[in-house]
């Protein structure tokens, strides 16, 4: 549940001529992802809230864990839009717990992807090579 078919489909992609082309691009989101929540924190305790600059963080967060195939994250990207949806007033309280959840989300993916990545590169280290992943539905 952590990751999805999008994650396989971004495999596919990867080739000898660039071996090392999934994580580039996950390190890529984890960075982008990581100043994103960042900024949302940021903006969200501000006294006068743009909730235009936070809905295009959301969106942009939303968009790169999509890409990625990060299901959970996704989905706490989709409760932030739905809250903030079908509150005809700011719900700062209700937009703060929103962002927990991505952020735990955000973390949980993060350790696994490291923790992944780093026993690829202890595998081709050694002399081994890494299977090519397979759907499993």
């Amino acid at each position: 549940g952590i990751l999805d078919s999008q994650y396989l489909q971004l495999h596919e992609l990867q080739d000898e001529s660039n071996p090392s082309f999934v994580v580039e691009v996950a390190s890529l989101f984890l960075t982008d992802s990581e100043k994103l929540l960042e900024d949302l924190a940021s903006d969200l305790v501000r006294q006068d809230v743009d909730f235009q600059r936070v809905d295009a963080h959301v969106d942009r967060l939303e968009g790169g864990s999509r890409s990625i195939g990060i299901p959970r994250l996704k989905n706490a990207c989709l409760a932030f839009r739905n809250l903030r949806n079908s509150y005809q007033e700011q719900n700062i309280p209700g937009c703060l717990q929103c962002l927990e959840q991505m952020r735990q989300e955000f973390f949980l993916v993060k350790s696994k992807l490291e923790a992944l990545f780093n026993l690829e590169q202890q595998i081709v280290a050694a002399g081994g090579s890494i299977p090519k992943l397979q759907p499993s539905f």
